[in-house]
């Protein structure tokens, strides 16, 4: 399966643990953008937040992404909120492949509960924040996706060889 495989979705939605099991799949180099972010400024999400502020954050984003992005034979998990800015989304859907993993609002509660890199849940209630993300931007995820996946109540396993047959079906089909 040549090309670029790139996973967006709600924070706890699984890209980064499908993207390395995708990414052993089809031998290729694996990429999370945040984790990108964290080794070039050598400080942790939460305190480019805290710090910079969102926008700060984002701006970092964009031009990971974009660099990524531009790449060959990656699997890259994006960031939840990485699809809000236009750039972004344009630089995915001209990239890669973009595989939107979608979870329900408690499933996405239950994996993040516990959490405290997520800086956008340090409220009162991280539930109904989700709930106002997932709202948001699950029409982002979409625009973005050529294909999305349930990944509520599934292994990873499973997820992984659920996908890799939808890909591989679609790349049959686009011969």
């Amino acid at each position: 399966m040549p090309g670029n495989f790139f996973l967006v979705g709600l924070m706890g939605a699984g890209k980064t643990t499908v993207g390395r099991a995708l990414a052993r799949a089809t031998g290729k180099t694996f990429y999370d953008s945040d984790h990108e972010i964290e080794a070039r400024t050598g400080v942790r999400v939460p305190t480019i937040f805290e710090l910079e502020g969102e926008a700060g954050f984002r701006a970092r984003e964009c031009a990971v992404i974009a660099e990524l992005a531009g790449m060959k034979e990656i699997v890259l998990a994006t960031g939840g909120g990485a699809v809000l800015n236009p750039d972004n989304r344009a630089s995915l859907r001209r990239g890669g492949f973009v595989i939107y993993l979608r979870a329900n609002v408690d499933d996405l509660y239950m994996r993040t509960a516990h959490d405290k890199n997520r800086p956008l849940l340090q409220t009162a209630n991280p539930k109904q924040r989700l709930a106002e993300l997932f709202e948001a931007r699950d029409p982002l995820y979409r625009e973005v996706a050529d294909l999305v996946i349930d990944t509520s109540r599934q292994t990873v396993q499973h997820l992984t060889h659920q996908l890799l047959q939808q890909l591989e079906h679609k790349a049959y089909a686009h011969r």
